[in-house]
């Protein structure tokens, strides 16, 4: 079993930058896809960024260009940096390794642009 402790939300201007990060408790090398998701008020939970085992990422069409997801398996972490943020941005963003036996969710947190 793999805990998730996600940090770095916060406030922010449109047009700053962020950068969240994910620890695990745990090796997440097996782990297939470690990525970002986030929920908006009386929005679904929607995929951000993925990353997988070797490397290939992936990104909502929303975000590309502005987001950068990373997996870093020797220390354990995946981090989201996050730059030209817009109001539309504005959610509780939560940490997700999965994989065939493996689903994974931090407790989120929370991330504001706003002026």
């Amino acid at each position: 079993q793999v805990q998730l402790v996600e940090s770095g939300g916060g406030l922010v201007q449109p047009g700053g930058s962020l950068r969240v990060s994910c620890a695990a408790s745990g090796s997440i090398l097996s782990i297939n896809f470690m990525g970002w998701f986030r929920q908006a008020p009386g929005k679904q939970r929607e995929l951000v960024a993925a990353v997988t085992r070797v490397g290939t990422t992936t990104y909502a069409n929303s975000v590309k260009g502005r987001f950068t997801v990373s997996r870093d398996s020797a220390k354990n972490t995946v981090s989201l940096q996050m730059n030209s943020l817009k109001p539309e941005d504005t959610a509780v963003y939560y940490c997700r390794g999965w994989g065939v036996g493996d689903d994974y969710w931090g407790q989120g947190t929370q991330v504001t642009v706003s002026s």
